[in-house]
């Protein structure tokens, strides 16, 4: 069996062209055994002719699920795992999706692949976009990099049942010019059930979307962890939801008081009937704002918080609330609508908003972050610089650069893009 030994960067191919074997024969057969064999059956070897040994190992933190943006088109989240397994550095130039039914890149679609090494804690937002065409990686012999993917098809119907990666760029061996390679991996099979569909989970109003899915690199969707030995992007779909006045302002006043924001104490809605799971209340707010130097444990990330049974593997979490707001207990049903408790600022947050996603336990850690869309909402423009609650309170004033939508339109079972200013209800 040929192998990827050092020294040998080529992808090899396994097999033997000259070789006639049985399901279950040891090896070679001489003509008599043919004749007896095929009277029993038919000869088929155990190596799949088309199996090639590759430098990179692929693997995937979770199954993606298809869900329509406002863009108008319907997105396509994961992470594309990659290990470099190979003796040597490979440089990645380019990631291509491909239909696995036709063998060809999937039509009338662009792909996102963003790729960042696997370390937690360095936040390295924007490494690279081989699927754009920017600036290569190269990969060191045992190390992983993650590649953010966002495949954007025109609609549902042109999601494949199956697809692969093409992954093209060259190893790179000591003293040796560069070998290119094109390598054919991580088959995966995405979700064909549709998003959730659920209700807003905040009152009448103007309300910015933050830290949204998928293009942007945005700390919930590149916030990984290892939780149990386990890697998740447990935020990959989560919002951060601010409300808005009529001049496009988070805050009116001094931006070091929690009573100067728009969001403070606004009613926290329950987005859909179910029961509820776990509630927490109790934890401060954090009132160092908006320069905390403080901020909680990890144990604490989503604060005083609320998370909602829909079905099996369907959770709603509602987070950040304010201490003593918390309006219900677990094993109480709720009803679409109702007041689940207040915005505040407990767990790690450093201005008021709600924190809003639906997992697939009925915890944050571990949990995997699902897609869903809002039944009906308004899209009224975007905030055109990147804003969340780190830096809200900092800006000069407390209005935001809005860039309105040319013309506002009415929305139905769409998930907002990140920096959306949406209009819940009439």
């Amino acid at each position: 069996m040929a192998a990827l030994v050092p020294g040998a960067f080529a992808v090899v191919t396994l097999g033997c062209a000259s070789c006639t074997e049985t399901g279950g024969g040891p090896g070679p057969s001489t003509g008599s055994q043919t004749a007896t064999a095929s009277a029993a059956g038919t000869f088929k070897s155990g190596i799949d002719r088309g199996a090639k040994v590759t430098q990179l190992a692929a693997s995937f933190i979770s199954t993606p699920g298809p869900v329509e943006m406002t863009d108008g088109k319907v997105h396509l989240a994961y992470e594309l795992v990659l290990t470099n397994v190979a003796p040597a550095p490979v440089r990645v130039d380019r990631i291509e999706v491909h239909d696995v039914a036709t063998a060809a890149s999937v039509p009338g679609t662009t792909g996102r692949a963003d790729l960042t090494p696997l370390l937690v804690g360095t936040e390295a937002e924007g490494v690279s976009d081989p699927g754009a065409g920017n600036t290569s990686v190269t990969i060191a012999p045992t190390t992983t990099y993650i590649a953010w993917v966002d495949v954007v098809f025109p609609q549902r119907s042109a999601v494949p049942a199956t697809i692969e990666h093409v992954v093209s760029g060259a190893v790179l061996p000591p003293n040796a010019p560069p070998a290119p390679i094109q390598l054919r991996l991580g088959r995966m099979d995405p979700a064909t059930d549709g998003p959730i569909v659920v209700g807003a989970p905040v009152p009448t109003g103007t309300w910015y979307v933050s830290e949204g899915c998928c293009a942007d690199d945005t700390h919930h969707r590149r916030g990984f962890e290892p939780v149990n030995g386990v890697l998740e992007v447990p935020q990959r779909y989560a919002i951060d939801v601010f409300k808005l006045d009529d001049q496009h302002r988070t805050w009116v006043g001094d931006p070091s008081k929690l009573d100067s924001y728009l969001s403070y104490r606004q009613p926290i809605l329950s987005a859909a009937a179910g029961t509820v799971v776990a509630a927490q209340d109790g934890l401060a707010n954090n009132t160092e704002i908006p320069h905390p130097t403080n901020l909680a444990s990890i144990k604490e990330t989503v604060g005083n918080h609320v998370i909602v049974r829909l079905s099996d593997g369907v959770y709603v979490l509602y987070a950040h609330m304010d201490p003593g707001s918390v309006a219900v207990r677990v094993g109480d049903r709720v009803t679409r609508g109702q007041q689940l408790g207040l915005i505040g600022s407990s767990g790690i947050s450093t201005t008021p908003h709600l924190h809003f996603q639906i997992l697939s336990t009925p915890t944050y850690f571990p949990a995997d972050s699902k897609p869903y869309a809002f039944d009906s909402f308004t899209l009224l423009g975007r905030i055109t610089a990147r804003l969340w609650d780190d830096n809200l309170g900092i800006q000069p004033t407390g209005a935001l650069p809005f860039e309105a939508a040319n013309p506002s339109s009415a929305r139905t079972n769409q998930l907002p893009l990140d920096r959306d200013v949406v209009q819940f209800g009439s």
